[in-house]
């Protein structure tokens, strides 16, 4: 049995009023159990203002480590994209003895390459020291919003 146009758009309406249904029963009880009180914060808030601070302390210790790891790993790809401009430029100087076209541009090659990383590696360290210190601030905002 086919069903008429006004029973399709009926069953339509009913499936999305279903899913809102679910979705809203859902949410709410995401809402719940994301807001619910614990108990035990009410019973000793000092304790977990300390535990909050340590852990502050912890996430701006790892936050410093692992920017310099990602400075490290910066300046060491800077220093291989600098290695292989050099030794891409002395293998053409060896092919060729003259001083011609291909070993003076090979040469200006190399100098723009290396120009061209350090200038990398320089504005990403410096993105890198900029999110460092904006996580920092969060963290230290927090713990003052917690202390106070």
């Amino acid at each position: 049995m086919r069903l008429n146009y006004f029973a399709k758009r009926l069953s339509t309406l009913g499936r999305w009023m279903v899913m809102t249904l679910i979705c809203l029963v859902a949410v709410t009880f995401v809402w719940q159990g994301g807001f619910s009180v614990s108990s035990t914060a009410l019973a000793a808030p000092l304790t977990n203002l300390v535990a909050a601070a340590d852990v502050g302390d912890q996430v701006q210790d790892k936050v410093s480590e692992d920017a310099s790891r990602a400075k490290n790993f910066i300046r060491d790809t800077a220093d291989r994209v600098e290695q292989t401009a050099n030794k891409n430029a002395r293998r053409v100087d060896q092919a060729t003895d003259d001083g011609n076209f291909l070993e003076r541009r090979a040469k200006q090659d190399r100098s723009r390459i290396e120009k061209r990383a350090e200038e990398d590696a320089a504005r990403t360290e410096k993105a890198v020291d900029n999110t460092k210190n904006v996580i920092e601030q969060a963290v230290d905002n927090i713990k003052d919003v917690f202390d106070n």
